[in-house]
């Protein structure tokens, strides 16, 4: 088993790489290094105890290297990327659902605006065929940031993290493009993963699993 402090140094490496790929134009350097640093926190959380919340985070990080593997092939597969997304937020609203179902009302105010407010900006712009697509998509990150939000502590950071990222892609992509987005993006994208394994050894040892008498955060 690799130490966690060679995971580090590999993840450091890789994302230097994946960096200066994208400053050079370097596409194949590009996609040999970018899944590297979620990688490595698969590795990581092998160390931990094989319990449903780690396997469903594993999983989540997986779909997520495979989105990574597809937006950094030099075609436009944004659709297929976007469903390995979909399913890794999925993975991750699972793990989130396990640990508790209060209803965190006022989180789930601020998800819904979000969610809303994102998907709004992005279809004024114009989506054509990917209308659809994207608002499942904006519905599935929105559920997920609020159970994350419901957990709190390092899966609501990693989870508001990759929403922000998220959101850099759509508006970098349909609304506004910007030299620094993709280095924005790809440094979030990468804290948020990193928060979200991290999740795994610092979850809340009083699971509500039932609504009743829960209040809202």
């Amino acid at each position: 088993m690799p130490r966690p402090s060679h995971l580090m140094m590999l993840a450091l490496i890789a994302a230097a790489l994946y960096i200066y790929a994208l400053a050079s134009d370097n596409t194949l350097l590009a996609l040999l290094a970018k899944p590297i640093p979620v990688l490595t926190l698969i590795a990581w959380l092998r160390s931990a105890p094989a319990t449903p919340y780690r396997r469903r985070i594993t999983l989540g990080l997986a779909f997520s290297i495979l989105g990574d593997i597809l937006l950094a092939i030099p075609a436009d597969l944004f659709v297929f990327g976007l469903v390995a997304f979909l399913c890794a937020h999925l993975a991750y609203l699972r793990a989130y659902c396990g640990q508790t179902l209060r209803p965190a009302l006022a989180t789930l105010l601020f998800s819904a605006l979000t969610g809303i407010t994102l998907f709004g900006v992005l279809a004024n712009h114009g989506l054509g065929s990917l209308l659809i697509p994207v608002a499942f998509y904006a519905l599935a990150i929105s559920t997920m940031l609020w159970r994350a939000l419901a957990c709190g502590g390092l899966a609501a950071l990693g989870a508001g993290l990759f929403v922000f990222s998220d959101s850099l892609i759509g508006i970098d992509r349909f609304v506004s493009p910007s030299a620094a987005a993709p280095y924005l993006i790809i440094l979030t994208y990468w804290l948020g993963q990193w928060a979200i394994a991290s999740s795994v050894g610092h979850r809340p040892t009083d699971k509500v699993l039932t609504q009743s008498g829960a209040s809202g955060a």
